[in-house]
């Protein structure tokens, strides 16, 4: 080989080097600056060749079957026709209109065959509206090293806390969902949600009680941003039945601002705190309780009778809470209804629902179960070197994958560490305000 061939083989392995590199450690850059034009090209070439071989098309009308028969010719299928492609940091948005007698669940069941085709990493469908839908193919892996985007203006009672699978942010809304399960196993990320939701949160004119049964081992380094915590059973049975007279408080003031003359319009009437002006309007609440299972077990017959107590006192919370501005976000590895009494009606009043890598079926199946089947199945699949994987449900049956981003213990310190001073007051919490340490050591890596 001549000194010029050597010099070029050099340049084509240092240049192949360059965009393996760039495609494991910035895979948005790769795939804005490489990715996206030979999957838009793909996509062009190859896209009525493969609705077709996809099942996808419909014979053709009698308009082109007049027209061919005139001309001569043999008429061909019509295609669903694609109007629109965006392209975004995780992939392209296609949209495509469907022709008459397709539905969207053609398209969904084709799903897999379209993600081979176009050698896809996933594709996605949802509807847009009748006669349209949305197709997203998704580039490459979003999950596997989560970069969440650049937050807007936070919303009150809403933190974007993981990526889908689809590329989208999942955001936790408090005033959409106001109660929502969260399970995990032992190293499944568990923890690693709760301090991203704590993280945002601690920015917002919000007050956060905590429930952790564990000794505080969890939820304690958030002590300066906490208006109140219970670390053991019988604190929390205290700390439940001093949020039950707050809540009750609080509809008591609902019902008061009720009480308006004849000449009061219907717009001033309220069924919640939201719709009492803002001088008057109580601040939300969100309780975290970590580890829930710990609130069902006994030893003894006191035990029982404070399990019994504190079940009922969160039931009441799930139940009437939304409106009184009180919200539950329960943790915990293990949730069935061998923990007693009340669980089963508890989980029906937790219209969220995510699960982490659980040790066993059933767990997935009282978090999911009344959702989606394949949810379970996907949380069942789930595996140990997946941490922070997990999947949302709601009570609608829609279920997705989602990832949550790390955020290290220092770092949710830090920021409510650096917004203890937007703590509010709440007096009948007083007695369980959480004395803020003088100096916050590091922990040990927890298990969740």
């Amino acid at each position: 080989m001549t000194a010029g061939q050597i010099l070029a083989l050099i340049g084509l392995v240092l240049i192949v080097s360059g965009l393996l590199v760039l495609r494991r450690q910035h895979p948005v850059w790769y795939w804005l600056a490489f990715g996206a034009p030979a999957k838009l090209a793909r996509i062009a070439l190859t896209y009525r060749s493969v609705m077709e071989a996809c099942g996808l098309t419909e014979p053709p009308s009698r308009l082109r079957l007049t027209i061919a028969a005139a001309t001569n010719r043999t008429p061909s299928r019509m295609v669903p026709r694609l109007t629109r492609v965006r392209v975004t940091a995780s992939g392209l948005v296609l949209r495509i209109k469907m022709q008459p007698g397709q539905e969207v669940h053609d398209f969904e069941t084709a799903t897999e065959r379209l993600r081979h085709s176009w050698r896809a990493y996933a594709v996605h469908v949802s509807a847009l509206s009748p006669g349209w839908l949305q197709v997203k193919v998704i580039g490459y892996d979003v999950l596997r090293r989560v970069v969440m985007p650049r937050a807007a203006d936070p919303k009150l009672l809403s933190v974007p806390v993981a990526l889908r699978s689809d590329g989208a942010v999942h955001t936790r809304d408090f005033r959409a969902v106001a109660h929502e399960l969260v399970m995990g196993a032992t190293e499944s990320g568990k923890s690693v949600y709760l301090r991203g939701l704590v993280s945002g949160l601690a920015s917002q004119p919000v007050a956060l009680v905590g429930i952790d049964c564990k000794w505080g081992v969890e939820l304690a380094p958030f002590a300066p941003r906490l208006s109140a915590l219970a670390c053991t059973p019988e604190e929390a049975a205290d700390l439940l039945d001093a949020l039950v007279v707050e809540m009750t408080e609080r509809y008591e003031l609902i019902r008061t601002v009720q009480r308006l003359g004849p000449g009061s319009s219907p717009e001033s009437m309220t069924s919640d705190i939201w719709g009492l002006p803002d001088d008057m309007r109580p601040v939300p609440v969100v309780v975290f309780i970590d580890e829930v299972a710990e609130l069902f077990l006994t030893a003894t017959a006191a035990d029982e009778k404070r399990r019994d107590q504190m079940v009922t006192q969160l039931v009441r919370l799930a139940q009437l809470g939304r409106a009184a501005g009180i919200y539950l976000e329960v943790c915990g590895q293990r949730f069935g209804a061998e923990l007693g009494k009340g669980a089963t009606a508890l989980r029906a009043q937790l219209t969220g629902r995510i699960s982490h890598r659980v040790n066993d079926e059933t767990t997935a199946k009282m978090a999911l179960g009344d959702i989606s089947p394949v949810a379970v199945l996907a949380a069942t699949s789930i595996g140990p070197d997946q941490r922070g994987m997990a999947v949302v449900g709601d009570s609608s049956g829609g279920w997705s994958l989602v990832r949550s981003p790390l955020t290290e213990l220092a770092d949710a310190v830090a920021a409510c560490a650096e917004h203890a001073h937007l703590t509010p007051d709440i007096p009948g919490l007083e007695a369980f305000r959480p004395a803020a340490p003088a100096k916050v050591f590091a922990l040990a890596p927890d298990k969740d």
